[in-house]
């Protein structure tokens, strides 16, 4: 079965909110609601494709929530129609600049309001999978570097708040330019490949994050596990790579393998993201200067594990 879009309809008035519901529940899954509180409430939790807001409400108005709705991130990119029985350019001049989409005034025609709503959904659904597929890297599967340069501060921003411990991960597939050199770029298109398969089926749970940093480089976020787990979590990804047995020909050894360096901390406010990205960088150099194939982990305390 199809599922069906989902859109939050806030009005003050049950009669012309359940009348609103009475057109559109034929097509689509419709919550309704009664104040601009509750409004916000489930536009922040809901994960809805449309919001049908009436402009005169008591105590916070239409305008007011739809500022912020602006305002969060978590409701900015929702499309809000306005509803009003104000015949006046003046609101719909007003609503239009603050971020409103369009304007369905009552008493309510059925086939406009059908048709209008029809057509920002369908404009919201084609933008989120337009949105969905800029964030993925077309040859590999797994995010892409924008995708990791929107998540990395909100999963620091987590740690900081819930003060859980958060681990960043370097990974570097080793000697790739001889391979590259060696077995044609195709070859080597498909060894990215095999690596960013074999990180992500290691990386199940919902908190963990994986990406393609560039090139033949990725980068690993891990929430709520502590540095002895990361750094096993990340050996088990190096040795499931290893006994690949892709065949290399270099002096690293027969086989493809991959470097990873990592820190694990419990930031504070005062931390920054960036600081411990460097650390986690540095443990994979030093994990190239030990001699590749290998996990260089260093610890709140500045401790390398290995």
């Amino acid at each position: 079965m199809e599922k069906r879009e989902k859109i939050l309809v806030i009005d003050d008035s049950s009669v012309q909110a359940d009348m609103l519901r009475s057109i559109l529940e034929g097509d689509y899954d419709v919550t309704v609601v009664h104040t601009a509180e509750a409004g916000l409430h489930h536009a922040r939790v809901g994960n809805f494709s449309l919001v049908l807001l009436d402009v005169i409400m008591p105590g916070m108005d239409g305008f007011d929530l739809l500022r912020k709705m602006q305002e969060e991130v978590v409701t900015e990119h929702v499309p809000v129609i306005l509803i009003t029985s104000l015949r006046d350019a003046e609101y719909e001049e007003r609503g239009l600049v603050l971020g409103a989409v369009d304007y369905i005034t009552k008493p309510y025609h059925p086939p406009i309001v059908r048709a209008r709503v029809n057509t920002h959904v369908k404009l919201y659904r084609y933008r989120t999978q337009v949105e969905q597929q800029s964030m993925v890297d077309p040859m590999t599967g797994v995010p892409n570097r924008r995708s990791y340069d929107l998540n990395c501060y909100n999963k620091w921003q987590e740690a900081v708040r819930f003060q859980q411990p958060i681990s960043l991960c370097m990974f570097d597939i080793d000697k790739f330019k001889v391979y590259n050199d060696t077995f044609g770029h195709p070859a080597g298109d498909r060894v990215i490949c095999e690596v960013a398969r074999t990180a992500t089926g290691c990386l199940r749970r919902s908190t963990d994050y994986f990406a393609r940093y560039g090139g033949e480089e990725f980068v690993a976020i891990i929430v709520g596990s502590e540095a002895k787990a990361a750094c096993e979590q990340m050996k088990k990804i190096r040795q499931t790579v290893e006994d690949l047995h892709i065949p290399h020909a270099s002096s690293v050894g027969p086989w493809v393998t991959v470097s990873i360096g990592g820190v694990t901390v419990v930031p504070s406010p005062d931390d920054s993201y960036d600081t411990y990205l460097k650390i986690a960088d540095t443990m994979l150099y030093d994990a190239k200067r030990f001699g590749r194939n290998r996990v260089v982990w260093s610890t709140a305390r500045m401790e390398e594990l290995q």
